[in-house]
């Protein structure tokens, strides 16, 4: 859920808010043929005058239509929940997405290649292209973004924050198919930003780091495992992807190309709250926050309890491995604390336990 976050600027919060920076860098593998050509074209494409071709390409009529589309989606796949929105709703919603598409182009055009620099700390440093400075995005969208989630807020039901989120992403998807393989690198990690600025408290994460120095142990846990969120998202869903082979929601099986992406957002969505609660050391944002959503989700895709049980198991595991016994020390109380939260809530719904055999 987006909340805003005033952000304190210290040490530790800027070395949070660059390793979050550098989640948004290009993918250039789509034009790593080794035709020169294609290179030009991104230099094209990214020049002040390529980007404001595709802005016109996108505005008004496009993302109008694109919106609307994606509504259109989004209903269809939630559409066997009674009420879930009414038509005087829809409208408002799409309206509010059209501004969040328009007010992102904006942006878009005016970074410039040299402000999308980033460098990122390894052993030799090596400068890559990102999506600039993100507090520019957070400022600027941020408003925006909280008026679209009142928008799904007024029902009163939190499974519009699902119905948010989908309609965000069915919606980027309708945006790219009408861009060009260079414009598609440029503008996917804007896409991205949007998409998990909804569901995602990664701005909260780096506030929250204000309340730790730089070197302390919970920070530099953070430090350490923030740039390894995305392998450790892909490691978790391919050993679920071995455990329940035959596993099925209404979006499909777990080999299908929706739900893994679905899925490997969603585990980087759980990391990201277990490490705002490591650093606000409290369970609240994962017990009334992320709980609600699962709750929603699982009702609404028709995933089996159990699955969301063995899924935070595959995670924990996965996350205590990598790091050392000290850091396990830290980390296992917000391990064990989202594993009881969900366990208290299949109590709750009186969901038998069933084995990983049962439930495919």
């Amino acid at each position: 859920m987006l909340k805003t976050s005033p952000t304190v600027k210290t040490a530790s919060v800027e070395q949070l808010l660059n390793l979050w920076s550098q989640r948004f860098i290009l993918d250039l593998s789509s034009l790593s043929s080794g035709n020169l050509s294609l290179y030009n074209f991104l230099q094209e494409a990214a020049s002040p005058e390529g980007k404001a071709f595709t802005a016109a390409k996108l505005k008004d009529n496009v993302l109008d239509v694109n919106c609307q589309m994606a509504w259109i989606q989004t209903k269809a796949l939630y559409g066997y929940i009674p009420n879930v929105l009414d038509l005087n709703e829809a409208r408002l919603i799409t309206q509010f997405a059209f501004r969040v598409y328009r007010k992102l182009l904006e942006i878009y055009q005016q970074q410039s290649l040299e402000n999308n620099l980033l460098t990122l700390a390894v052993e030799e440093n090596v400068s890559v292209l990102g999506i600039g400075a993100v507090e520019e995005l957070v400022s600027a969208l941020e408003p925006i973004l909280m008026v679209f989630q009142e928008q799904h807020l007024v029902s009163k039901d939190w499974r519009a924050l699902g119905f948010m989120t989908t309609q965000l992403n069915f919606s980027n998807k309708l945006i790219l198919k009408k861009l060009t393989p260079p414009e598609k690198v440029l503008l996917t990690p804007y896409l991205k930003f949007v998409e998990e600025q909804i569901a995602m408290p990664w701005h909260r994460v780096c506030a929250a780091a204000a309340k730790h120095e730089l070197g302390s142990p919970m920070l530099t846990l953070v430090e350490q495992m923030l740039p390894v969120c995305g392998d450790v998202a892909k490691t978790v869903y391919r050993r679920l992807a071995e455990l329940l082979p035959n596993h099925r929601s209404r979006r499909g099986g777990l080999s299908d190309p929706e739900v893994t992406y679905s899925c490997l957002r969603d585990l980087n969505m759980f990391q990201a709250y277990i490490w705002l609660c490591l650093l606000e050391q409290s369970m609240a944002p994962l017990k009334n926050e992320l709980l609600p959503l699962c709750q929603m989700v699982i009702q609404g895709v028709q995933i089996p309890w159990e699955m969301t049980e063995k899924w935070c198991q595959v995670l924990a595991d996965e996350m205590m491995s990598r790091v050392n016994p000290e850091q396990q020390d830290l980390l296992l109380p917000y391990i064990e604390g989202m594993q009881q939260i969900f366990f208290e809530e299949r109590k709750r719904l009186g969901v038998r336990q069933e084995s990983v055999g049962g439930i495919i």
